[in-house]
């Protein structure tokens, strides 16, 4: 049984009128079912994250690794002698 990412589903046949398929989803991405299963998400401009994104410095990146260290140095020792 696949599990689906979202709770909007569409056949390919209701993608003959694909602006109808978008406003019942309002805005949330839709699962695309042929035969009961899924061959595709759609998934409409207003769903998708307009930030903009940008690379970690090396300092942000240090910071975080010391941030969890505590929490992975457990892990790390296991893995020492692996």
């Amino acid at each position: 049984m696949t599990r689906l990412l979202t709770p909007h589903i569409a056949t390919m046949t209701e993608l003959r009128e694909p602006h109808k398929v978008l406003e019942r989803s309002g805005g949330k991405p839709v699962a695309i079912l042929k035969n009961s299963a899924v061959v595709a998400y759609l998934v409409p401009e207003e769903a998708v994250d307009k930030t903009e994104h940008r690379y970690a410095t090396r300092e942000e990146v240090m910071e975080a690794l010391e941030r969890t260290r505590a929490r992975a140095q457990p892990v790390l020792d296991y893995l020492k002698d692996k």
